[in-house]
């Protein structure tokens, strides 16, 4: 039997290549994605998911390809090899770097900073950001340290959310000004992103987007 170093299962793992957003953006991977949160067999996620096991081992090797499924271990059963694989994390997000060119991450190329596509480059501009330095901390063995806020507040009136965010610009301004050193040499530049928007409705967050045969209708 050859099994891997035991480890457990990363949260999440953002794809950097355009590969492996086309290997995993196919609704039977999606399935064997989510099925394979714990290892298993070509052969018992066969007979879980109620799918003929050589359509199920063409997936499996598209998705071992591309780096999202590893292998766990191997085991003899019978006169056969049986191969256990897992997901490489439990949950996926493809970068903007896996969009290429065409990415939108690049906040500073739009002209409205209080439009709903600028939130959306910076928020993407820190995916792709923190994926580099993820990838930077891990070869070098380190944390990367990251902290995060999140919050939402219920305003009685829109004169209510231009107050807050008055006095949340004048704070953020007056803790920049208190610490912040440029001069200081051996300190480290951390980027901080604010950004506010509407709280989507639970139906509004659960509705998918309408296929084109849809809107052609």
């Amino acid at each position: 039997m050859t099994a891997q170093p035991a480890r457990s299962t990363p949260p999440l793992a953002v794809l950097e290549r355009p590969e492996q957003a086309a290997a995993m953006l196919r609704p039977p991977r999606l399935a064997i994605l989510e099925h394979l949160r714990e290892p298993d067999s070509a052969a018992g996620l066969a007979r879980r998911m109620g799918v003929p096991r050589q359509r199920l081992n063409h997936h499996l090797r598209e998705l071992e390809r591309a780096g999202l499924v590893e292998l766990v271990e191997e085991r003899r059963k019978g006169n056969c090899m049986e191969r256990v694989v897992r997901s490489r994390a439990e949950y996926f997000l493809i970068g903007p770097q896996a969009l290429g060119a065409v990415a939108g991450d690049r906040p500073e190329q739009l002209r409205d900073r209080f439009s709903w596509a600028y939130l959306v480059a910076a928020a993407a501009r820190a995916v792709r950001e923190l994926t580099v330095l993820r990838r930077g901390a891990d070869e070098a063995g380190q944390q990367l340290p990251t902290f995060a806020l999140e919050t939402r507040v219920r305003f009685a009136a829109p004169a209510a959310l231009h107050a807050f965010a008055e006095e949340l610009s004048t704070e953020i301004a007056r803790l920049v000004a208190k610490y912040h050193r440029e001069d200081a040499a051996e300190g480290r530049t951390f980027s901080f992103l604010l950004g506010a928007y509407p709280t989507p409705s639970p139906a509004a967050q659960t509705s998918k987007p309408t296929t084109d045969k849809e809107e052609s209708r």
